[in-house]
Formats: structure tokens, sequence, C-alpha cells
């Protein structure tokens, strides 16, 4: 079973809020004490934070929801509830954040400690001693705790490697990176040998160093599932420089430039913008027999896919990664290709330039609730707002109660259920709770 995992889905779920306390201050010498209860501590945040002692997402294949404490209680005398303390997630650099259920990307993570809360917790709700007035000294009203956000996320593990070694299987990506770096990849004359992306350190001798990864070979119809797909891909999105290694001998009994265009073409499939990275074909095993004239036919068929005599040559370094053979060149090439190439976004971010200003245009204000009738008759009322409303009244106290019954009238839901034509006496819901309408004049 393999030990890397670069994709999953958890659920997260943020503490609530503490609820508000309702209490009056009853000491010997204070006449009138009035109203005493003190706010609910803030409800625990989920907070990722990027640890680079990690490398997959393994942690998160069988521990997969993750909740924050809820804030303590208010108390008498006006003492507020004790906040949670925040959940810490650590996760491994080059981690994609997203909702899965809109797809909106939360956050990109790539720097050792860099944070980002996923889950905000919910406010804690206000003690009586918030509502106090002139014309009510002595509040019966208290809210609960706002609850905590709760998503499903989907994370997804883009590795920080600067060099993206890609092409057909046994063409010697993984011999390429032992080579050149102290990564030990697995290493076998047969197909797919390499189950997981591989990272190594690559130092050359003017003292530049950059990563390389080592991807799973690529084949003919990976974009359509074929082979190991093209789910390692995504590992690649931050190269800035890619390798396309070639087996210029044909011992598999494959064309080499028919390769080079195969492989292109898988990139494409998957993301247009791979393409966009400056490549250089490592024309491999250059120690075979036939390699230098299949190397001699490869070249003449490159020149044939200039548009035009003026473009710039596409660079092929001939190596031979069992003699060492023109892997120096190889690598100082590749470096000064990344002192000279900008890092590639892996996602699209929007322009604020190209948002649609809505500050001097009218939009009428969507109703914070919904409003269905059943079949039985009665109604079901709905709604991010609405609920959120109901679920911090503490219809434990009847002022309570009666502050959010004001509510709905000011939202106009009175108005709409009679409207629509509901009476004296019928049944509304509102999650678990079953009320009596009353419409008043």
């Amino acid at each position: 079973m393999s030990m890397f995992l670069d994709q999953v889905k958890i659920n997260v779920k943020a503490g609530n809020g503490g609820n508000g306390m309702v209490s009056f201050r009853r000491e010997k010498y204070v006449p009138d004490g009035g109203p005493s209860g003190g706010d609910g501590g803030q409800g625990g945040d989920i907070v990722f934070v990027v640890d680079e002692g990690l490398r997959t997402l393994l942690d998160f294949r069988f521990n997969r929801h993750f909740k924050s404490s809820h804030g303590e209680n208010g108390m008498t005398k006006g003492m507020h509830g004790r906040g949670a303390k925040d959940l810490i997630v650590k996760v491994p650099p080059g981690t994609v954040v997203k909702n899965a259920s809109t797809g909106i990307v939360l956050g990109d993570l790539i720097e050792d400690g860099q944070s980002l809360v996923v889950a905000k917790g919910g406010r804690g709700g206000r003690g009586n001693i918030r509502f106090a007035t002139s014309r009510n000294p002595a509040p019966e009203i208290a809210e609960n705790g706002e609850p905590g956000q709760e998503f499903e996320i989907e994370m997804e593990l883009k590795v920080l490697a600067d060099v993206g070694l890609v092409g057909f299987p046994s063409v010697g990506k993984s011999t390429l990176l032992s080579v050149v770096s102290s990564a030990r990849p697995k290493i076998g004359a047969y197909h797919f040998t390499t189950l997981v992306p591989n990272l190594g350190m690559v130092r050359i001798d003017d003292g530049r160093s950059f990563v390389m990864a080592d991807m799973p070979g690529l084949i003919q119809g990976a974009s359509q599932g074929v082979g190991l797909g093209i789910q390692f891909l995504r590992h690649i999105e931050r190269t800035r420089v890619l390798l396309h290694i070639i087996d210029m001998s044909g011992s598999e009994g494959r064309d080499p430039f028919d390769d080079f265009q195969v492989i292109n073409k898988e990139l494409e499939s998957y993301n247009l913008r791979l393409l966009e990275r400056p490549q250089i074909i490592v024309a491999n095993k250059m120690d075979m027999p036939e390699a230098e004239e299949n190397l001699k036919a490869f070249k003449k068929k490159i020149q044939e896919l200039k548009e035009n005599e003026f473009d710039d040559d596409i660079a092929i370094f001939p190596i031979s990664s069992v003699t060492h053979k023109g892997i120096n060149a190889l690598l100082s090439k590749t470096a000064d290709l990344l002192e000279n190439t900008q890092p590639f976004p892996v996602y699209d971010e929007v322009d604020a330039d190209d948002e649609e200003t809505i500050l001097y245009k009218y939009t009428p204000e969507e109703k914070p609730y919904t409003l269905e009738r059943e079949p039985d008759a009665s109604w079901t009322l709905g709604g991010d707002k609405l609920i959120k409303l109901f679920q911090m009244t503490n219809f434990d106290h009847d002022e309570s109660s009666l502050r959010f019954a004001r509510q709905l009238r000011s939202m106009g839901v009175d108005a709409e259920l009679r409207q629509r034509g509901a009476k004296n006496g019928d049944i509304v819901r509102m999650k678990d709770q079953e009320f009596e309408f009353e419409y008043m004049e």
C-alpha cells in the first residue's frame, strides 16, 4: 500500500459561542441591583498551519472530522465566559484548501508556519446586562451562542518543486533523479516502477540548487485514465521548468518523436497552462545503440515544428544517466532557466479591476428567509440568517421569545404568511421547533 496521499476531503466544525446569562444582582446593601448576566465566550477556530516536516496528507486518511471546542457560558456578576482555544491542524507545504461544495479556493499554503483560518468559531451570546435600557432596566433576555462555521473541505497537495520530470515509463526519469540528487527512488526494468512523486535537491558545481520532482510515467490516453492516468500531474503545476525525458534509443520499440508529441498532448489535455512552462528536451540513453541516428532524425523533425525560421530553437540535451555524459550541461541550463522564469499561479486569482462594482447600483436585497407550504397545510421557515437568529434565541425566557417574534415581524415573515393564506392557529415549523401562527394587527 502506498504511503503517499495527495488528495482528501475532511469535515471541519468550529466551536459554538457560549450562551449569555440571565441573572440579577442580589446584594444586601445594593437596592435594585439590576441585570448582571455576562456574555458567553468565543468558540474556537479551526486553523491550518504549514509544517515543513510533513510531506503527505496521510494523517487525514483516517481522521477526517475536526471539531473545535465551544466557548464557556456567561456567568453571574457580569462575568464573561472563557473563549475556547483554537484547534491547530498541521498540513504539509503546498496544500491547496478548497470549499468542497462551492469549489472556492480558501487558501494556498506554501511557507512554513503560514496559517489559514478555515472555520471561524461563533461569537458568544450576549447576557442580559447588554439589553438593559431606560425603558426596560431589568430585561430577562439573553442570547445563545452563535454556531461555529461548518464545512466540508477538499485538500489537495501540490508538491513544491522547481523542476518537473515528465515522459513515458522507463525512459530514465527516476535514474536521472538518483544521479543528480540524494533521492533514492525505486528503479526497475518495468513500467510504472514510480507510483508516487519523488523529490530531490539538486546542487550544481557553481553553488546553485533547486528541487526536482520525478512524476509517475505517462502513456497515451492518460488524460482518459489509461495507466496511472494524470492524477499526479497536479504536482508539476508549481514547477517553473519541465524536463521532457525521451528514450532516444527507442529500446521500447517506440519512435522518440512520437513520444514527444504524445506526452505534450497529454499535458495539454490536463492543463493548457502546463505548456507555457519552459521545456527542455532531454535525449536520454545516448550510450545505447542507434541513439545517435535517432537523435539526428529527431532534431530534423523538431526543426519542422518551427513556425518560422526566426523562432528560437527548442533546447535538446543528449545525456546518459549511466555514464553521466551531458548531465552537467543540462543542470546548468536548467538553473539558468529557473533564474529567468517566474512562478506560475496554481489557480486563477480574481482581478479586482475586472470585478463588477455594485457601489453605485441598486440591487434588490434578497429576503433573509424562505417560506414553504407543506402538504399537511403547515408552513416551514428556513434561510441561513433566520436559522442563525433562531439558534441564538433562548426560548427559556418569555422576553427572549417575544423579541424573536418581533424580529420575525420586522423581516416581513408575518405579513407574507398572511398574504399567502395563513390563518391563526396554523403550524409554522423551524428546524425541530413548532409554533402557532397568530397575526397581530
